[in-house]
């Protein structure tokens, strides 16, 4: 159950540092923080900063900012992001930078007196053949996906770090595992996206191009579960205002809808939405990922928050966003 609202963790008076507002689990965040009173208008603050004025990657940098800005809470949701082909074209950019970023911002907040942190992981720090649904407890029980496993490793050893800092120093760090996230601020680069997002612009091309048929990755058949970065926005202020993990307990949860789909359908999905009549053909030559990736959301379910954008309606709002994109990028 959540807290009443003179029990909340968080504030609108807290000065809350959001690292990466600008990428689209960040803005969401921010979007959520702002509909519930957080920031100037609660008489506190929403501490954005971009890239070009302080890099994550100095640590030099981030002591200074904060420092400068003294936040009372921290959300790290910066980190770099990639689909299948960037994580196996890139994977020591994947594992460094994000060590580096998970690091400075999580060591620096809690040397600076940050009373609560939030960092946010991935679900693809489970290992490739769990148990579905997938359960907190599954965490290093087996081999990760080989396609992302650079960036998992990155974000196990943050979701590690907070556990440390909490079990040695009394540090509040917790921890979130959303599940595959779609939305506004969705990358769309052709090879470096997630499966939605690049679905999305695929079937929008055929649909403009008039194509006769439309070539997917892998074979179709993995099942994934798609969460709206809207409601992943709402997760993270629930859980900073209500999640208070005891001692013995893990500080981090999943966040997911508990519903997962073919990837067939999917794309079935996206090609009704563009009202795309072609051939759907699938190349087996490229890899499918994990064979089904489903998440356990018990735990969350039972504090008293549940996503609330299903998928049908997430799509429209998704492919609507694409399309106000291109159309602000034309004119």
């Amino acid at each position: 159950m959540s807290t009443p609202d003179s029990q909340l963790l968080i504030t609108p008076a807290d000065r809350i540092y959001v690292a990466g507002h600008r990428g689209m689990a960040g803005s969401a965040i921010c979007r959520a923080l702002v509909a519930k009173g957080y920031g100037e208008a609660g008489g506190g603050a929403l501490l954005t900063a971009a890239r070009s004025d302080l890099d994550l990657l100095d640590p030099v940098a981030v002591g200074d900012w904060f420092a400068a800005n003294k936040p009372d809470v921290v959300i790290l949701a910066a980190a770099k992001v990639g689909g299948i082909h960037a994580n196996a074209t890139y994977p020591a950019d994947f594992l460094l930078d994000n060590l580096k970023i998970q690091n400075h911002v999580i060591e620096t907040s809690w040397c600076s007196g940050v009373r609560r942190l939030l960092f946010l992981g991935s679900s693809c720090i489970y290992p490739k053949f769990a148990e579905q649904p997938i359960r907190e407890e599954a965490l290093l029980t087996g081999p990760l996906e080989p396609t992302n496993e650079w960036y998992a490793i990155a974000k196990i050893a943050g979701i590690k770090l907070c556990e440390a800092l909490r079990q040695q120093h009394g540090f509040d760090a917790i921890s979130l595992m959303p599940t595959n996230l779609y939305g506004p601020g969705d990358n769309y680069h052709p090879t470096n996206s997630h499966v939605m997002a690049a679905l999305i612009r695929r079937f929008h091309e055929a649909k403009e191009s008039n194509a006769a048929s439309v070539t997917c990755w892998g074979t179709g058949t993995p099942r994934r579960e798609f969460l709206h970065v809207d409601d992943l926005g709402e997760a993270c202020v629930f859980a900073l205002e209500n999640w208070a993990p005891q001692p013995m307990e893990s500080s981090f949860l999943n966040v997911g809808t508990g519903v997962d789909l073919l990837i067939a359908d999917l794309a079935n999905q996206l090609a009704s939405a563009w009202g795309y009549g072609g051939t759907i053909s699938w190349d087996t030559t490229k890899p499918d990922g994990t064979p089904r990736k489903l998440l356990d959301v018990s735990r969350l379910k039972a504090m008293g928050w549940s996503a609330r954008i299903p998928l049908a309606e997430g799509i429209r709002l998704a492919v609507a966003n694409y399309s106000q994109d291109l159309a602000r990028s034309a004119a």
